[in-house]
Parts: structure tokens; sequence; C-alpha cells
């Protein structure tokens, strides 16, 4: 089942002038995984890079029918700060997803890393955004490594 998920991983904050990039990236890579047998993509959820991957991966099941987007997520509160719009695509994202997993219930310190840690065992291959060796995307990018998946960076 791993050689058939890949999950994702990437910053919150991207500039707007690296959408356009992100997007074409994404589509490539994952039209290529879905063209070679992986059905399942798994994002975090977050904004940003998780947002993005999301989009293309609902977008891509018109093409692709056997792919699933399965959203694993921290707790069920995760977007009560967001602004109006940012919680609206969450929304349809979240209506439209073929499974939803919450890796605990309500917000903790290490729910995030608990979340990271469930989208890299369950995969064998991981697409991230990546152009910092600190922060959250950088211990999930690390952590995949350690756990032999394989890595496509597309900062």
């Amino acid at each position: 089942m791993k050689d058939q998920t890949c999950c994702f991983t990437g910053h919150r904050d991207i500039p707007k002038t690296n959408y356009g990039m992100i997007q074409i990236c994404l589509e490539r890579i994952i039209s290529d995984l879905a063209s070679q047998g992986v059905r399942y993509f798994k994002t975090g959820g977050a904004l940003g890079f998780d947002t993005i991957a999301a989009l293309i991966v609902l977008k891509f099941r018109k093409k692709f029918p056997h792919i699933r987007l399965i959203l694993v997520l921290p707790y069920k509160e995760q977007a009560e700060n967001w602004s109006d719009s940012d919680k609206k695509i969450y929304g349809e994202i979240l209506e439209n997803a073929d499974k939803v997993v919450y890796t605990s219930k309500h917000y903790h310190n290490g729910c995030m890393h608990k979340r990271n840690r469930h989208l890299v065992d369950k995969s064998g291959a991981c697409i991230c955004y990546l152009v910092k060796d600190s922060g959250g995307t950088s211990y999930t990018v690390d952590y995949a490594r350690k756990k032999g998946l394989k890595i496509i960076n597309i900062a």
C-alpha cells in the first residue's frame, strides 16, 4: 500500500509569485505518479503548499478517476483562526476529500508532529516544497528521508 501512497509537505508562507511554478511542477509530478499507479495522495490540510497540492489532486481526479485525496489533519479546529477566504477553500477541500483522518481530538503540543509522522509512516513517496532547514517541513522531510521515502523537492 505504501508504494501506492504519496504525501505532501511544504511551507505555509509561500510568495504568491511562486504559486504558478509550484502548480506546474505539482501537476506534472502528480500526473506522472498517477500514471505509475499511485492512488492515494495525502496532505496535512495546512495553508500554503498543502492547500495547493490538495486542490490539484481534486482537479486531477477527473483525469485519473482512480486517485484519492486523503486529508490527515492534526485536530478538528485547525482552521478556526484562519481568514474567511482561507476557511472557504479549506471547507471545499474537506467536502471533496475522499477521506479525512484526525490524528488528535484537540490541539496540544506535538499534534502537528504527530500528523506529520502519520503522513510519512503511511507513504512511499513525499513531494515537498522545502526552502529552509528549520521548522515543520524540514522536520518532516528529514523524517521521510530516514524512513526511506522517495523525496521530490520542487523548490
